[in-house]
């Protein structure tokens, strides 16, 4: 996949496992409620509620994993262009 994506999490369901930080730590990272949240291209932690982040290209595949493998079903990657879902729990 060479399309621009872009990752949210669902702080409701989200577990604080914290498979996602390990995966791509420049993307995921806990806030002090002991949930994870996605990072903006800065670095800079979105502790918004379902903040949408820009995935970047390099790390397509780790946060794909990390949808796959989050136990919370938590995290979803969508395709920019249309915010169709091509990992997490709503994925086809």
């Amino acid at each position: 996949m060479t399309e621009p994506l872009r990752v949210w999490i669902d702080q409701d369901l989200c577990t604080g496992d914290g498979l996602c930080v390990q995966y791509a730590p420049e993307v995921f990272e806990f806030d002090v409620d002991g949930l994870a949240y996605v990072k903006d291209g800065d670095g800079e932690l979105l502790a918004t509620p379902q903040a949408r982040a820009d995935v970047p290209p390099s790390l397509r595949l780790d946060v794909i994993s990390s949808a796959k493998e989050c136990p919370g079903d938590c995290i979803h990657v969508v395709r920019e262009s249309d915010d169709v879902e091509v990992a997490g729990p709503d994925a086809s």
